[in-house]
């Protein structure tokens, strides 16, 4: 996919610069077209400095490096540059001490191509996706300024707080999903093995059975009798949703229903207005252009249909309008955020204003990630103790029914 700058007319009469991602020119130009645009012109933005360097080719679908061995892999970096070795050293040293067999691989090659007199910038970039953009322009600022030891210090800091805030949301969801996994598992072993066996001691008290227990076991016969067919039908139904949620329709369609979620999609907003800023302010540390750091830095927001309201951002920054006017067309930064960066702009010190938005953010997205959890994990016991209550009680409303029978008829005896 190359991506293309297209000068369009709309069908209320006005001439907009937009920004689209495509294979080809007439790709481009058949989408515009289908949606309603008169295409006036369609171009590929100029591939060069910092946005030519990282999208040098390479190989893609490589497999990734670690994010903890990359962290690492540049802590020390950092701390043999600020030591005063030269690159080739530091790169051979820490080639022989690398923990992960990956990086050892990695790092050869970028050794070798060193060696060859390319910068390490370029060299980084030749490897592909594997690195992000990000760090790859960051060193190619940290060579322009002479300060790549500071350049990647600032890179640390930034990739410390993004593996930070990855371990979080990982530890906050930890326990709802292990409690759903495990009341689906006791929900499953209850309705396909309990209540089929149950069922039969049921038929011999010849009375009729509780409406609840009359559903559940209809229900359970039902899902043991059909299990041959429907569990293909499932599993196989599963992996089709997934699959299709990899597609890049199926992503969009996805990760939009996700901001109509009541706290979740509060959540990855101000995550993405976080991430987004962090990785702005870090490339205009290094001395790269407005327009430069935020091409790359929007690929920082993972939800792509916050990415496609952002996608007139650029556009409009070529265009000479304000940074701060260009996020509000975007429709989708919080007003706070976008009140800051505009005393930051109007104030000259928006790499500090985007470092305390980030901030900010990061500290509002913990509390709504504690909120998330702390209604999720009683819901998930709620909903799920709620089934368990009912299996059971469709159990034992039969056998307290049959032994109150039994009693009664004893008695008149």
């Amino acid at each position: 996919m190359a991506e293309f700058i297209c000068r369009l007319g709309t069908p209320a009469g006005e001439v907009v610069t937009r920004t689209i991602e495509a294979v080809g020119v007439n790709e481009a130009r058949a989408r515009l077209e289908r949606e309603g645009f008169r295409v006036f012109n369609v171009t590929p933005p100029k591939m060069t400095g910092v946005t030519g360097l990282t999208r040098l080719g390479g190989r893609g679908g490589q497999p990734k490096v670690k994010a903890s061995d990359f962290l690492l892999f540049n802590q020390q970096l950092a701390a043999l540059f600020r030591a005063g070795i030269p690159i080739l050293q530091a790169i051979t040293m820490l080639r022989k001490r690398a923990a992960s067999a990956r990086l050892r691989v990695v790092l050869g090659e970028v050794e070798e191509q060193i060696k060859g007199g390319a910068a390490l910038s370029a060299a980084f970039a030749s490897q592909g996706s594997l690195f992000p953009r990000i760090y790859t322009a960051s060193i190619l600022a940290g060579e322009r300024s002479g300060a790549l030891d500071e350049v990647l210090n600032r890179y640390v800091t930034y990739m410390r707080r993004n593996v930070a805030l990855r371990r979080k949301i990982r530890g906050a969801l930890a326990y709802p999903l292990f409690l759903l996994f495990a009341s689906g598992i006791m929900v499953t072993f209850l309705t396909v093995y309990v209540v089929p066996r149950m069922s039969d001691l049921f038929s011999g008290f010849g009375t009729e059975l509780p409406i609840v227990t009359q559903i559940v076991v209809g229900l359970s016969t039902w899902l043991s009798s059909n299990v041959l067919w429907f569990g293909p039908l499932f599993i196989g139904g599963s992996v089709a949703l997934f699959l299709w949620s990899r597609t890049a329709g199926g992503r969009m369609k996805v990760d939009a229903f996700i901001l109509k979620i009541p706290l979740a999609g509060s959540l990855v907003v101000q995550l993405s207005v976080a991430q987004a800023t962090r990785s702005l302010a870090t490339l205009l540390a290094g001395g790269i252009t407005l327009v430069e750091s935020w091409e790359i830095a929007a690929e920082s927001i993972t939800n792509r249909e916050l990415r496609r309201r952002s996608s007139d951002i650029l556009p409009m920054i070529r265009e000479g309008r304000t940074f701060t006017e260009s996020l509000e067309h975007a429709n989708w930064v919080p007003p706070l955020a976008i009140d800051m960066v505009g005393i930051g702009e109007r104030s000259g010190s928006l790499r500090e204003m985007l470092d305390e938005v980030a901030v900010f953010y990061d500290a509002e997205s913990e509390v709504r990630l504690e909120q998330l959890t702390t209604t999720l994990e009683p819901a998930i016991l709620v909903v799920m103790g709620g089934i368990v209550v009912t299996i059971l009680l469709a159990i034992y409303l039969p056998i307290i029914s049959s032994i109150s029978g039994g009693a009664g008829v004893t008695g008149n005896r």
